[in-house]
C-alpha cells in the first residue's frame, strides 16, 4: 500500500563560521536542529561536513529528507560553479553537484538572502503575499524576491542582489564612496552592512566598533553615534524607495543583526514617501518572524510540500 505520507525537508544554512541543519516535518515544525562550526580548512572538508549532518539527521529520525541549502553566492546559470561568495572557498567550484554526488540525490542550492525571503514568505512575516523582498543587512547586504510563493532567480542567477547596485540619490559627500569587495565603488553594501555603519562612524570622528555598539551608543545619547544612525537610515530609505520603484512589493521583510534596531520600523515608513514615484506607500516594513532561523528553514522550502 503507497503511503501518502510527505517527505520530510532537510534545510541547510552555510555560513562563514557555522553550518546549521534543521528538519521539517510535512507541517513545517522542526523536528530536529543542529549546528556545527564550518570547517577551515578545504572545502571537500564543507562538502563532508554538510553530508554527514545529513546522514546523521535521517539516521536519528529513521527517515530520508529533501535537501536544500542556502549558501553565500549563487552558481553561475553558464557552468554550475560557484560565485560571489564571501566564503571564498565555495568560489569556482561545482558545489551543489558535488553535494548531490556525495549524497547520491539531487540537492537544491539558493542564495542565503533568497532562502531568507522564501523562508518569510512561505510561513513567517509575509505569508500569503502576493510579492515580498527579503533584506539581509548584516556582514552583508543582500536580497531575495518572492512571487505568489515562488522564488525569482532571474535569467542572470542575481534577482534582489540590490546590495550591488550604487547608493541612489547619492550626496556628493557620498561620492564615490567606499571601495566594495566586488570591485566598484559605493556599492549600498559598503554603506549598509554592518561593516559599513562601523566604517562611516569611524570616518566621522566616532570611536571604532561594532554596528551594535554604535546603536547602542545611540540609544544612550552619544550624539555622534546618534548623526551615524540618522545618515544610516537616510541611506536605508533611499535604498529601499529604489526597490519599490521597481519592484513595488508588498511586503519588504527584514533580517540580519541591523534588522533588530526598532527604530527602523518606526522611521523608514515616513523616509521612503519623498524617493517613492507614487502619492502614497502602502509597502510594509516588517522584522523577520523566524529570526535567524530563517536562513535554514528557507533551505528547506526550496522543496515544496509534495
Amino acid at each position: 500500500m503507497q503511503s501518502n505520507r510527505k517527505p520530510m525537508r532537510i534545510g541547510i544554512d552555510l555560513g562563514g563560521t557555522k553550518i546549521e541543519i534543521v528538519a521539517l516535518d510535512s507541517a513545517g515544525r522542526a523536528i530536529v536542529r543542529r549546528r556545527i562550526a564550518s570547517p577551515s580548512s578545504a572545502y571537500g572538508d564543507v562538502v563532508e561536513a554538510i553530508a554527514t549532518l545529513v546522514e546523521r539527521v535521517e539516521e536519528e529520525t529513521s527517515e530520508p529528507g529533501t535537501v536544500g541549502v542556502g549558501a553565500p553566492g549563487a552558481p553561475s546559470p553558464a557552468n554550475g560553479l560557484t560565485r560571489n561568495a564571501n566564503s571564498t572557498v565555495l568560489n569556482g567550484k561545482p558545489f551543489a553537484s558535488d553535494l548531490s554526488r556525495r549524497l547520491g540525490r539531487e540537492v537544491r542550492v539558493a542564495n542565503d538572502a533568497n532562502c531568507f525571503a522564501l523562508s518569510e514568505a512561505s510561513d513567517g512575516a509575509a505569508t500569503g503575499v502576493p510579492c515580498v523582498f527579503g533584506v539581509i543587512l548584516g556582514t552583508g547586504v543582500g536580497g531575495g524576491i518572492v512571487v505568489r510563493g515562488t522564488l525569482l532567480d532571474g535569467a542572470n542567477a542575481v534577482a534582489g542582489e540590490w546590495g550591488h547596485n550604487p547608493l541612489p540619490w547619492s550626496t556628493a559627500a557620498e561620492r564615490p564612496g567606499p571601495r566594495c569587495y566586488c570591485g566598484k565603488f559605493g556599492c549600498i553594501e559598503t554603506f549598509l552592512s554592518g561593516p559599513g555603519l562601523a566604517r562611516d562612524h569611524a570616518a566621522h570622528g566616532g570611536d571604532a566598533g561594532e554596528a551594535r555598539a554604535i546603536v547602542a551608543a545611540a540609544r544612550d545619547g552619544d550624539p555622534r553615534a546618534a548623526a551615524t544612525l540618522e545618515r544610516y537610515l537616510d541611506r536605508l530609505a533611499r535604498a529601499l524607495a529604489s526597490v519599490v520603484n521597481v519592484l513595488d512589493p508588498d511586503v519588504i521583510v527584514l533580517g540580519g543583526g541591523l534588522s533588530n534596531v526598532r527604530l527602523l520600523y518606526d522611521e523608514l515608513p515616513r523616509r521612503l514617501a519623498p524617493h517613492v514615484f507614487s502619492d502614497t506607500v502602502r509597502t510594509r516594513i516588517v522584522p523577520a518572524a523566524h529570526g535567524d532561523s530563517s536562513g535554514v528553514r528557507g533551505a528547506a522550502w526550496l522543496w515544496p510540500a509534495t
